[in-house]
């Protein structure tokens, strides 16, 4: 009898549980699942917006062999991902390091950029200030430099691209302080004690003891990186030349201005997202060379 009445307990709990769990569960369904397994079986398919048929390989033998867009843009976000994140890390860490034991609103102050840096506006503004007549051009004419239209100019428009990237470097900053307050302070006291300068102790202290911090930014502005589109799209258009193309505007033009070849999108997403998948994978099983835990030895 008494297993009997906690087997039904057991029942209840259950099914009050999966109950609650089951919003999030058809949400996954609907809004993941489906459209994750539905975007792999159009990869195999030449489908346009009505209609298509089954044609194999064939739209991954077409990317790697003749669109050359693809592997320039593949070229492109690889570059503002590898190159931008690391001096957006960078960037945020040193402002971290200071703002630590700062004001509120310092820290919200330069919050500011990464809530608003992704959005159109941002990106108009940026496309101004880089133009031939915007305030970097008239800045640089005080030093003898010819203005120009920067964004223009094919060795100049991805890395100022990058620039609006490390801008946006806010929300890597909070994580960071956040991460810099969990360090005891009993470290540094007793590096010191040891004779320890500033610089030993951010590399033997708060490089160590941030390392889990560093990696979860890592991961997160990767990610970010290679899904960038706002800027090369709104800012470039992906010019001049293909040189800010990214490759998610390039699936995007492949949709829209390119006569709605579904199924050839639904490729280049899948191999945009086995990329990103394996710079991650790179990043998690390099960590156990570089990341520290407190619970290690």
């Amino acid at each position: 009898m008494k297993n009997k009445y906690f087997t039904s307990m057991k029942f209840k709990e259950e099914t009050a549980a999966y109950t609650f769990l089951l919003p999030w569960i058809i949400g996954m369904a609907v809004f993941f699942a489906y459209p994750f397994l539905t975007s792999l079986f159009l990869s195999f398919t030449d489908s346009r917006l009505m209609g298509g048929k089954f044609n194999g390989l064939d739209n991954f033998v077409r990317m790697f062999t003749r669109d050359r867009n693809f592997i320039k843009s593949l070229a492109v976000t690889t570059r503002y991902a590898l190159v931008g994140v690391p001096l957006k890390l960078m960037f945020a860490l040193a402002l971290a390091l200071i703002l630590k034991k700062g004001a509120t609103f310092y820290r919200t102050a330069y919050y500011i950029p990464s809530l608003i840096g992704s959005s159109v506006a941002v990106a108009i503004m940026w496309k101004q200030l880089f133009d031939k007549a915007g305030i970097v051009s008239q800045i640089g004419s005080l030093f003898g430099v010819e203005p120009k239209a920067w964004l223009g100019e094919p060795a100049h428009a991805l890395n100022i691209l990058i620039i609006l990237a490390v801008w946006q470097f806010g929300s890597s900053m909070v994580i960071f302080i956040a991460g810099l307050k969990n360090i005891p302070n009993e470290l540094y006291e007793a590096a010191k004690i040891d004779g320890a300068g500033p610089l030993r102790c951010f590399s033997h202290i708060t490089l160590p003891m941030l390392s889990s911090v560093i990696q979860f930014n890592l991961v997160l502005q990767l990610i970010g990186g290679f899904q960038a589109f706002t800027q090369g799209y709104v800012i470039t258009h992906g010019g001049p030349i293909n040189e800010t193309l990214f490759t998610v505007q390039h699936i995007y033009m492949e949709v829209f201005n390119g006569g709605m070849r579904i199924g050839y999108s639904s490729a280049m997403s899948w191999i945009l997202f086995l990329l990103i998948a394996t710079i991650t994978g790179i990043v998690f099983f390099t960590s156990k060379f570089w990341v520290f835990y407190a619970n290690d030895n």
